[in-house]
């Protein structure tokens, strides 16, 4: 287990070894997830969004969910202009 202290303006300092194994660098986006009882830092890394790529899969492409609500709205505009 490591620690580390929390500074008079809410910092801290992630220890190198830590840094270097989660591929933590200068600019690294860190997502703080709180939860009952700890907080959880996750860098927002490449190999992040590489693993979280297509987790929300669907049936169909965005592209396909786009043109399905177009006609959808087209269908409606077109059966309030009938009445």
């Amino acid at each position: 287990m490591v620690t580390t202290i929390v500074t008079n303006k809410g910092q801290i300092v992630i220890p190198s070894g830590v840094r270097r194994h989660h591929g933590i660098h200068q600019g690294t986006r860190l997502c703080i997830i709180d939860e009952a009882d700890q907080i959880v830092l996750k860098p927002l890394t490449r190999d992040y969004f590489s693993k979280m790529a297509g987790i929300l899969q669907s049936k169909k492409s965005m592209v396909q969910e786009l043109v399905s609500d177009r006609a959808r709205d087209k269908e409606r505009e077109d059966g309030k202009c009938k009445k």
